[in-house]
C-alpha cells in the first residue's frame, strides 16, 4: 500500500453488487475509508460509493492496482480465482477472508471434503464424471439425486435435481462440454431451510446471529424470518455452535453464512458463504449491529458489535423485478400503507426475476410480519393484489 496521510483505515471491497452497496452504507457510520472495485459505473455499489474504481474484479492487474491504496481487501462475491488470490497475498495484500478459507466457498468438492474431515453433518455425496458414478450413488440413496457444479454456481444456477439416469446423463454431457466438475448429493428430506451467520475477527472474537428460517424458490431466497419460528432452543444453539466451529476451523475472517437443512434428527450443512449474505439482510433494521457493519468490524479487527435483535421477530422479503420497471412510482403507496416497513432498493436495472431490493418489517407476530412484507414486495414488483 502506498504511503498516505490517512488516519483511518481503507477497506477495499472486490465486486460492485448490492452487498458492496450496503457495506458502503455501514462504512459511513463507522468512519472508514471505503472503496469498491466495480465492473462499471452502473454497478449497484458504484452508484453510491464516492471512491469507486472500475476494472476486472477477477483480474490480477486491476486487483493489484486497486490494492495499492487499501489496508485490507474483502469481497462481495467468491469468484476471484485462487491463483490471483495467492499472488495478491504474496505481494503483501491483506485479504480477509484469505485464500485458504475462500477455497471452501469457491469449490464444493473442497468444502465437502473438509466438512467431512471436521465431522460436520452433511448430505451423502461423491465426485462424479460419468453416468456410472451417478447410478451407483443413486442405488444407495434412491432417486432423485442432486447434481451440483463444484464451482461457479449461485442462486440456484449450477444445481440440478435429476430423477433418473437419462436426466443425469444430460447434465453430465453439458458439464463435460463446459469442463465443469460435478458432485452428486443425496436429496435431503428436510422440514425447512435454515441459515445461521457468525462473524469472526483476526483476534478470534466471534459473534453469532439468531438462526433464521429461509424460504427458497427456484434456488432464490424469497423470505427470511428471524429468529426461525418454533425452533427448539437446543437445536438453535447447536446450529450456532456448529457455525462458530466452522468459522474457527476454516479460519474465516468476516461474515460466514451457513445454509442448513432442518431434518427430523438435526441440521445438515447445505452451503457456505464467506461474506454478507441474503439471509442476513434483515439485520439492517432488525439487529443491534447489521451484518454489513459486523463484516467491516471483523475485517478491520475491531471489537464486534452486538448481534441481538431489536424486536421479537424480523421478516425480510426479497424484491424481484417484474415486467414494469417503474418501481419507484409505487414506493409512495407502500410507505403510506405501512409506515413501519422499510424498503431497500439496490439501484439496479429492473429485469424479471432479478433481485432489485428487499423489504423488512419487525414486530411481535411473524405471521403478520410475513403478510405485510409479502404484500409490499408484490406491490412494488407490480403484481396484482
Amino acid at each position: 500500500m502506498s504511503e498516505t496521510s490517512r488516519t483511518v483505515p481503507a477497506v477495499g471491497m472486490v465486486g460492485g453488487g448490492q452487498l458492496a452497496r450496503m457495506t458502503h452504507q455501514a462504512g459511513i457510520a463507522l468512519g472508514v475509508d471505503f472503496r469498491v472495485l466495480a465492473a462499471g459505473p452502473d454497478d449497484s455499489a458504484a452508484r453510491v460509493c464516492a471512491d469507486a474504481r472500475f476494472g476486472d474484479d477477477r483480474g490480477l492487474d486491476d486487483l493489484l492496482a486497486f490494492a495499492e491504496d487499501c489496508d485490507v481487501l474483502t469481497f462481495d462475491h467468491e469468484h476471484v480465482p485462487q491463483p490471483v488470490l495467492r499472488e495478491l497475498e504474496r505481494t503483501g495484500t491483506v485479504l480477509r477472508p484469505g485464500p485458504d478459507a475462500l477455497r471452501h466457498a469457491q469449490d464444493k468438492l473442497v468444502m465437502r471434503a473438509r466438512l467431512r474431515e471436521l465431522g460436520a453433518p452433511c448430505p451423502r455425496w461423491r465426485e462424479v464424471s460419468e453416468i456410472g458414478h451417478v447410478t451407483d450413488f443413486a442405488a444407495g440413496t434412491g432417486w432423485p439425486v442432486v447434481l451440483k457444479a463444484a464451482r461457479g454456481g449461485y442462486d440456484g444456477k449450477g444445481v440440478w435435481v435429476v430423477g433418473d439416469a437419462e436426466e443425469a446423463a444430460a447434465v453430465l454431457d453439458r458439464a463435460a462440454r463446459e469442463r465443469v466438475p460435478l458432485l452428486v448429493e443425496e436429496r435431503v428430506a428436510f422440514r425447512r431451510e435454515l441459515a445461521v451467520q457468525v462473524a469472526r475477527s483476526p483476534y478470534g472474537q466471534v459473534a453469532a446471529y439468531p438462526v433464521v428460517e429461509t424460504v427458497q424458490r427456484d434456488g432464490i431466497c424469497h423470505e427470511v424470518v428471524a429468529p426461525a419460528p418454533g425452533l427448539a432452543e437446543d437445536r438453535a444453539v447447536a446450529a450456532q455452535e456448529l457455525a462458530i466451529e466452522l468459522a474457527t476451523s476454516l479460519d474465516v475472517v468476516g461474515m460466514l453464512a451457513v445454509e442448513l437443512f432442518e431434518t427430523d434428527t438435526g441440521v445438515v450443512v447445505n452451503e457456505l458463504a464467506m461474506r454478507p449474505h441474503n439471509s442476513g439482510h434483515w439485520t439492517i433494521d432488525g439487529a443491534r449491529t447489521s451484518q454489513f457493519e459486523q463484516h467491516l468490524r471483523a475485517v478491520l479487527d475491531l471489537p464486534l458489535g452486538s448481534p441481538r435483535t431489536v424486536a421479537p421477530y424480523a421478516v425480510m422479503a426479497n424484491l424481484l423485478g417484474g415486467r414494469d420497471p417503474d418501481v419507484y412510482s409505487r414506493y409512495i403507496h407502500v410507505m403510506a400503507k405501512d409506515p413501519e416497513l422499510k424498503v431497500h432498493l439496490y439501484g439496479k436495472q429492473v429485469r424479471p426475476g432479478r433481485k432489485i431490493g428487499h423489504v423488512t418489517v419487525v414486530g411481535d407476530d411473524p405471521a403478520d410480519l410475513l403478510e405485510r412484507a409479502r404484500t409490499a414486495a408484490a406491490y412494488l414488483k407490480g403484481d396484482p393484489q
